[in-house]
């Protein structure tokens, strides 16, 4: 749990500040040029890649959050390095929910870093 809370405590805020700068600028991505794309692609398959080989646990509970935030950022990421040049997120509906549901899973792991574990959680362990 503790290794979840030092991730979460990373990642959180981060997803925070990207999903809301996305949704400030979401017009940005209308221009499309491929070699940002590209880049941006390689850094979130690299984010991804550290998250998953440091926590890829398949639990119930919240810090499978994390690992899925992993695999979303491999994913993504490889979508974006390889097809540099293909349509990104325009502004419109879906668009947004997406972004919406990425921030909410911020929210969650802020969330999580800052709550204690109950006392029954901890002495199971």
């Amino acid at each position: 749990m503790t290794n979840s809370k030092n991730i979460a405590k990373l990642i959180g805020p981060t997803i925070i500040v990207i999903t809301t700068s996305e949704t400030i600028n979401l017009h940005i991505w209308a221009s499309n040029l491929a070699p940002v794309t590209y880049l941006n692609g390689i850094l979130l398959f690299i984010a991804g890649l550290s998250i998953i080989r440091v926590h890829n646990h398949w639990t119930k509970g919240w810090p499978l959050l994390i690992t899925l935030a992993g695999w979303v950022g491999i994913i993504g990421g490889l979508y974006r390095a390889f097809f540099p040049e293909a349509q990104q997120l325009s502004e419109n509906i879906p668009s947004y929910l997406i972004i919406l549901g990425i921030f909410v899973v911020g929210v969650i792991l802020t969330y999580k870093d800052y709550t204690r574990e109950d006392s029954k959680t901890v002495a199971k362990k």
